[in-house]
């Protein structure tokens, strides 16, 4: 085996501490690393217990948010409930061919897929 998995997927934001709060507040990740780095800070989250962190960049001005991060939640009306009360637009949850889904964008435009788990 080459590669053995995926430690960090690299978010675009323009707005670290904005998005620290969203994704800490909204979301309940937790914050893993929070380190000075020389474009910005090194900061990256993740769901309690998760293995891959999401790295929150804000040094890459001209790159694209990232669509359909495909991530899994045990309780899709409970992260409704919490989209809707934080005025976060979503789609959802909705019964598919492959399960139920919902949808989502952070504050800057990278949008999630959220499966029941």
């Amino acid at each position: 085996m080459l590669i053995s998995g995926i430690l960090t997927v690299t978010v675009p934001v323009a707005d670290q501490a904005r998005a620290l709060d969203f994704y800490t507040g909204v979301l309940d990740f937790e914050v893993r690393t929070d380190n000075p780095f020389p474009m910005g800070r090194w900061l990256t989250v993740a769901p309690k217990g998760a293995a891959t962190t999401l790295l929150l960049a804000s040094w890459f001005p001209g790159m694209a948010p990232i669509g359909g991060l495909v991530v899994s939640a045990p309780d899709l009306d409970a992260l409704a409930a919490r989209l809707a009360a934080n005025e976060v637009a979503h789609e959802g949850p909705s019964e598919e061919a492959w399960g139920r889904q919902l949808l989502f964008q952070d504050p800057f435009g990278n949008g999630y897929v959220v499966s029941q788990a």
